[in-house]
C-alpha cells in the first residue's frame, strides 16, 4: 500500500485527546480542524525541558530520495513510547517544493508517519504562507522607499541582497527585473526569487525564543547601503512591526498525531543544504517541556543539517542532546560505492563495502561533538542479510551500537532494539556536547573548521566576491556570527559528482550572505542554489483529487 492508503486506514483521534495526553490544557489549544491544532507559548516549561533527553536523528549523505530520517524519526519515538518512555517527536514542516518536485513530503512513511499527512504536505496550518507574505511584504516596502520622492532613506539598489520567495521549485525565478514599466511602476533593478524555505524569515521563525526576540529579529534584517555607504536595517525601514502582525499565529508550534496516537510537533520548515535545516526553538523546548524524551531531526546528512543544529541552534537556545541517530540505508552505501542509481535495489555487497567509508566518516563527525551515536539501518524489502550484515561488522569493528530499524513496515515495533539502545546511551550519561567552534573565532577560521573538519576538504578558497563580503562584514562588525554553508547534500565535498568519502578536494566559497536578524552568515559554495528547479518528471503529475474530493497520488 502506497504511504496515503496506510494514513487513510487509521482512525485518528481528536487532537485535543492528543493535547490531553501531551499534558496541555485542551481548552488553551487553538483548532485548526478536528485533527490539527496550535500549541500557546505559554505552555513552555524552561525548567522542566532542561529535564529532558533530546535526541537528533541524521544520516549518512543521502540519494537523491532520502534515507528516511523523518520516518526514523516517528518510529524510534514509537518505539521509545512502547517501552514507557514519554516521548515526542518535533519535526519541521514540508515546503511545497519537494512535495511536487522529486524528494516528496516530510511526515514519514508507512507505518510511521504523522497525521494528517495530506494536511501537513500540502497548506497545513499556514505557517509557510504567513512567512512568504512578512518576506514579500519587506520586499514591497524596500521597493517602495526607493520609489519615493518624499521618504526614501537613499538606498542604492545595487547593494540590496534581500529578494522574494515563493514556495515552489521554480528555476526561472532565480533572476528577475522589477520596477519595469515607467516611472510610476517603481525603479528597475535586478533581483530575484528563493524558496520559502531559505528565508531569512524562516531562520527567524525558527529561531526566536519569543515573540519579543522575534520582532527584535526581524528589525535587524540587513537590507543594504544608502549612497553614502550607511547600512540600512529593517527597522529603519518600520517594517518589522507589520511583519510580526503577519507572524504572530506562525510563531505557534503545531500539534498533530503520530500513526500510533502519539503527540508529534511539526514547525518551521528550512531546508539544511541552503539554511540551518532544523525545527524551530519553540517547537523543540515545547517537546521538551513535556516529554522524558525528544526526538528532533536535522536535514540531509550530518554534515549539513547535524553540524548547523549543533553549532547554531544549540549553541544559540543552549540545547544539549544526549544522542545522535545516525540514519543509514544499504541503497545510500551502494551508491556511494560507485553503484548506479538504477541497480539500487539489486544486491551488491562490493558496491556497500566501498561506500562504508561516507558512513565511517560521518561517526567520526559525531564524535567531535562529543555526542555518541546509534546506527539505525533503515530496511527496505530488497536488502539482503549479507549487506546488513556488512554495515553491523563495521559498527562492531568501531565499537557503535547498531540496530536494525524496520519502522516503515511495523512502526513503533520495528523501533524497539533501536530504542532500547537510545536508552542505554542515554542512561550512561557518557554524551558530553561540545560545539565544533567557537562563535568569537574570525569568519575565515568557522569556515575553515567545517570545511576541514566535517567535510574532510583539504583548505577553502574565497572567490574575489566572497573576499569582498569578507570585507563588508568586518565592516559591519558582525564576525561574531556563526556561519550556515549553503553546500550540495549530495557530497561531503561542494562538487556533487564526488560520492563516498572524498579527500584532497577544495571547498570554494562563492559569495556570503549576510542574515543578522537570523543571527548568521551564508557563506554559499560550489553551485548550490537558493531556489531550486523541478526535474524532469515531477511529483505533481501523479497528484490529483477525485469527485469526491479526496486527494489522490500523494506517496
Amino acid at each position: 500500500m502506497s504511504d496515503l492508503e496506510i494514513a487513510k486506514g487509521v482512525t485518528l483521534q481528536p487532537i485535543s485527546n492528543i493535547a490531553e495526553k501531551f499534558g496541555v490544557n485542551p481548552d488553551t489549544i487553538e483548532m485548526y480542524g478536528r485533527h490539527k491544532a496550535k500549541l500557546p507559548l505559554q505552555a513552555i516549561n524552561k525548567e522542566q525541558a532542561e529535564k529532558s533527553h533530546l535526541i537528533l536523528v541524521s544520516a549518512i549523505s543521502p540519494t537523491p530520495a532520502g534515507e528516511g530520517k523523518t520516518t526514523m524519526s516517528i518510529g524510534l519515538t514509537e518505539g521509545l513510547n512502547r517501552l514507557n518512555k514519554k516521548t515526542t517527536v518535533v519535526l519541521r514542516e514540508p515546503s511545497l517544493g519537494p512535495v511536487f518536485g522529486i524528494k516528496g513530503g516530510a511526515t514519514g512513511g508507512g507505518y510511521s508517519q504523522v497525521l494528517p499527512m495530506e494536511d501537513i504536505n500540502l497548506h497545513f496550518t499556514g505557517d509557510f504562507a504567513a512567512i512568504e507574505k512578512a518576506h514579500n511584504l519587506l520586499s514591497a516596502v524596500i521597493d517602495n522607499n526607493i520609489q519615493s520622492k518624499t521618504r526614501s532613506l537613499r538606498l542604492d539598489p545595487r547593494t540590496i541582497g534581500w529578494k522574494r520567495v515563493m514556495d515552489m521549485n521554480d528555476r526561472s525565478l532565480r533572476h528577475v527585473i522589477v520596477g519595469l514599466g515607467g516611472t510610476t511602476s517603481g525603479v528597475p533593478r535586478e533581483t530575484g526569487f528563493d524558496i520559502t524555505a531559505a528565508s531569512e524569515i524562516m531562520a527567524i521563525l525558527c529561531l526566536a525564543e519569543n515573540l519579543g526576540d522575534l520582532k527584535k529579529r526581524l528589525g535587524n534584517i540587513f537590507i543594504g547601503y544608502t549612497f553614502d555607504k550607511e547600512p540600512i536595517y529593517a527597522k529603519d525601514l518600520k517594517a518589522e512591526g507589520a511583519m510580526t502582525a503577519l507572524l504572530k499565529d506562525a510563531i505557534k508550534p503545531n500539534l498533530v498525531q503520530t500513526i500510533e496516537g502519539n503527540p508529534a510537533i511539526i514547525h518551521g520548515g528550512p531546508f539544511a543544504n541552503i539554511a540551518q535545516g532544523t525545527n524551530s526553538v519553540i517547537a523543540t523546548r515545547m517537546g521538551m517541556s513535556y516529554s522524558e524524551y525528544t526526538v528532533t531531526e536535522a536535514g540531509f546528512g550530518f554534515d549539513l543539517g547535524a553540524e548547523k543544529f549543533f553549532d547554531i541552534k544549540c549553541q544559540s537556545a543552549d540545547l544539549k542532546p544526549k544522542a545522535v541517530v545516525l540514519t543509514a540505508t544499504v541503497r545510500a552505501l551502494k551508491y556511494h560505492g560507485g553503484a548506479d542509481l538504477k541497480s539500487l535495489t539489486k544486491p551488491n555487497v562490493e558496491a556497500l563495502k566501498k561506500g562504508l567509508p561516507n558512513l565511517e566518516k560521518h561517526l567520526e563527525n559525531i564524535a567531535k561533538f562529543n555526542i555518541v551515536p546509534v546506527i539505525s539501518i533503515n530496511k527496505f524489502i530488497t536488502d539482503t542479510d549479507a549487506e546488513i550484515e556488512v554495515i553491523k561488522d563495521l559498527a562492531a569493528a568501531k565499537g557503535v551500537r547498531i540496530a536494525v530499524a524496520e519502522v516503515w513496515a511495523k512502526g513503533g515495533e520495528g523501533a524497539e532494539e533501536l530504542a532500547q539502545h537510545v536508552i542505554d546511551v542515554v542512561e550512561s550519561n557518557v554524551s558530553d556536547f561540545t560545539p565544533l567552534y567557537k562563535w568569537e573565532s574570525s569568519v575565515m577560521d568557522k569556515i575553515a573548521i567545517i570545511a576541514t573538519e566535517i567535510y574532510g576538504a583539504e583548505h577553502v578558497d574565497y572567490t574575489s566576491k566572497a573576499k569582498a563580503h569578507l570585507r563588508k562584514i568586518s565592516n559591519l562588525g558582525l564576525d561574531h556570527l556563526p556561519v550556515c554553508i549553503a553546500k550540495t547534500q549530495k557530497s561531503l565535498s561542494d562538487n556533487p559528482k564526488l560520492l563516498g568519502r572524498p579527500k584532497d578536494f577544495i571547498i570554494t566559497v562563492r559569495e556570503i550572505e549576510i542574515a543578522v536578524g537570523a543571527g548568521f552568515l551564508v557563506p554559499i559554495t560550489g553551485d548550490i542554489m537558493r531556489m531550486p528547479g523541478l526535474p524532469a518528471h515531477p511529483s505533481s503529475e501523479g497528484i490529483d483529487v477525485n469527485d469526491e474530493g479526496e486527494i489522490t497520488g500523494l506517496f
